[in-house]
């Protein structure tokens, strides 16, 4: 199903133990924690582009702690994923959502991120899932319908790509964070679900809506965290332990 990243080729990508190539000759080694990387220099906008490791560390702690155990649980519910699909997370950062919905429920899994860091973290935490550092927003490197469901959770929206790569019967979910995210550190949000909506009408249904909101008592250390994985300055005033308030609006659409 995969296929090379280069423009204008996009052919399909074969395997060998260490490494994969095109009959173009294209080629890239599998990394020792076993993602392949293939970012091509024009779809990136940085050497270093995506998450940084500090921000994956500290989202990834908030996942251990449980923080996000509720907003997992419902993805789940609305998702209803099963042991016979094939789950793209496009924008997948560390793993964890996709990580842990494949241990739950057997499903083959396949994460994108264009953040090496968090594709590392990702494929040590969950070799059974193949990991890919690409940039979602320009390509995503699998053959047409390859997916019976592709998930963005607060990460990246490319319809066109996301409806190439998705199967006919197949479904869409997509989480944003809703307007009282983390309202107590950043205010209140805007409210993205009708322009997503909007976005996604020419390729996509809206099939079902919910929102899913949860509070935990954080520690200065996890409020800490917090901010670094949202690439909020640190206040000038140490980090106080305090309430945090996590919400995302879930949409799940169907192709039309």
């Amino acid at each position: 199903m995969l296929l090379c990243a280069v423009r204008d080729c996009h052919l399909p990508l074969m395997r060998e133990e260490r490494r994969v190539f095109c009959p173009r000759g294209h080629s890239c080694d599998v990394a020792r924690s076993g993602y392949i990387n293939l970012l091509q220099p024009q779809d990136r906008r940085s050497k270093t582009p995506g998450d940084t490791a500090e921000a994956v560390g500290a989202r990834r702690r908030l996942h251990d702690r449980g923080v996000t155990t509720p907003i997992l649980q419902s993805i789940g519910e609305i998702l209803e994923p099963s042991i016979d699909d094939v789950v793209l997370d496009a924008g997948c950062g560390e793993g964890f959502y996709l990580g842990s919905l494949a241990l739950q429920s057997g499903f083959r899994s396949y994460g994108i991120d264009i953040s090496v860091p968090a594709i590392d973290a990702a494929a040590r935490r969950y070799p059974a899932s193949e990991w890919i550092v690409a940039n979602a927003d320009r390509f995503i490197p699998y053959e047409a319908g390859s997916f019976s469901a592709v998930i963005s959770v607060t990460a990246r929206m490319n319809s066109p790509e996301f409806r190439r790569v998705l199967r006919d019967e197949g479904r869409l979910l997509v989480a944003l964070a809703a307007p009282e995210d983390l309202i107590e550190l950043r205010g209140v949000g805007r409210d993205r679900v009708d322009r997503t909506v909007e976005e996604f009408a020419g390729a996509f249904r809206l099939a079902e809506r919910r929102n899913v909101r949860t509070t935990a008592d954080l520690e200065a250390a996890s409020v800490e965290d917090v901010l670094v994985s949202i690439y909020r300055p640190l206040r000038s005033k140490p980090v106080e332990a305090m309430r945090v308030t996590f919400s995302l609006d879930l949409l799940l659409f169907r192709p039309v």
